[in-house]
């Protein structure tokens, strides 16, 4: 007989007292199952969320010119899942991770491989094209996906007599691209840490921003009134000190990366208060281990963001916002539980309860 699991307790994200799980997916009433065998009902206890979300995770990802190999992308899904993360949004990455993907592990949204210019990005990690290639590598990345693709905004410029951050595309470049993957089907998260380039990326539509270290208040709003969604990676901002150190021999660079790091709570503050859309990644591929997600709510908590507005942007949120279910009828059984309730108190993240992916308890 398969699994049959009552999940009772603290349901969040949802108005349901308890739900069944059983044959991999939710079941709003006992399953006929549950009512012939009752004492094969596992019962489960606690605070419940649908399994989190890593938004901003890079698990196909290689800093090096070989790609990620099946047994390093199976270890980060495996890290990904110890922690409660049930499904990753890929933010860009030479191999899709659902290659080694499947049952009791997390799902992947691949989202292709970056776009950037050349030599203006990270070595090995992008599709480098110039403006007049951007539209139609857009599209050859949007076959790849699996829903979204990665656009590199801006990034390091050391052409400019004074290197600094500035925009890789110009507007109409940046808009036609955004348009053309739209009119495929697919969404379009960007890279975006100066503020040259923020107007930009409003204009043309994006329909995620990652980092927004440049963005003003009323652009957070806006993005907001746009239905643009935000992802503000606290700890990858945490670290700009050490890309400035890095950058010593560019002192406008380095200069702009401190200011922004030094303004880091601000700026999270502005974006409560703009009553962002957030979701919560880690920017992270390799280094999970170290920041697996619990580690980013943490840090984004301490950071100044409530742990409910935390918890709902990696949880029922994140699903919303990426057109995923969660607590519906039929939808697939994936959950994390903790035996203390982590909007009072987000260390509870680090050690969950129970992690169960398609209705089979995969941590406990």
């Amino acid at each position: 007989m398969a699994e049959i699991y009552h999940l009772s307790g603290t349901l969040r994200g949802t108005n349901l007292p308890e739900v069944w799980l059983s044959d991999g997916v939710i079941h709003h009433a006992p399953p006929a199952a549950a009512i012939a065998y009752p004492s094969a009902v596992t019962r489960i206890n606690g605070y419940i969320y649908p399994g989190l979300v890593d938004a901003h995770h890079h698990p196909g990802m290689s800093h090096e010119p070989e790609p990620a190999s099946d047994a390093q992308m199976l270890q980060r899904l495996e890290i990904c899942r110890a922690a409660g993360v049930t499904l990753i949004r890929d933010a860009g990455g030479q191999r899709h991770a659902g290659a080694v993907s499947g049952p009791g592990l997390p799902k992947v949204l691949h989202a292709g491989q970056h776009i950037a210019r050349f030599k203006r990005y990270t070595r090995y990690l992008a599709s480098e094209v110039e403006p007049d290639d951007f539209v139609a590598e857009v599209c050859r990345q949007a076959a790849k996906s699996d829903g979204w693709i990665k656009v590199v905004a801006d990034w390091i410029d050391r052409s400019l007599p004074e290197p600094d951050l500035a925009p890789l595309w110009p507007a109409d470049v940046l808009r036609d691209g955004v348009q053309a993957a739209h009119d495929l089907g697919k969404k379009v998260m960007v890279h975006t840490f100066a503020a040259e380039t923020v107007r930009s990326v409003l204009d043309a539509g994006v329909d995620c921003i990652e980092h927004g270290t440049g963005m003003t208040f009323d652009q957070m709003v806006e993005a907001r009134e746009r239905g643009i969604l935000l992802d503000p990676t606290v700890i990858q901002v945490d670290h700009f000190p050490e890309y400035a150190a890095s950058g010593h021999k560019f002192p406008k660079y380095q200069a702009r990366m401190l200011a922004m790091h030094e303004r880091l709570d601000e700026r999270l503050a502005q974006m409560v208060d703009a009553d962002s859309l957030f979701l919560m990644g880690t920017d992270t591929a390799a280094n999970v281990r170290e920041r697996p997600l619990p580690i980013e709510l943490v840090a984004a908590v301490r950071r100044g963001i409530p742990a409910p507005i935390v918890m709902e942007a990696a949880s029922y949120g994140a699903r919303a916002r990426l057109d995923l279910p969660a607590w519906e009828e039929g939808a697939a059984a994936d959950f994390v539980v903790y035996e203390r309730d982590p909007e009072r108190d987000i260390i509870a993240t680090l050690s969950p309860k129970a992690v169960i992916i398609d209705g089979l308890m995969q941590c406990e």
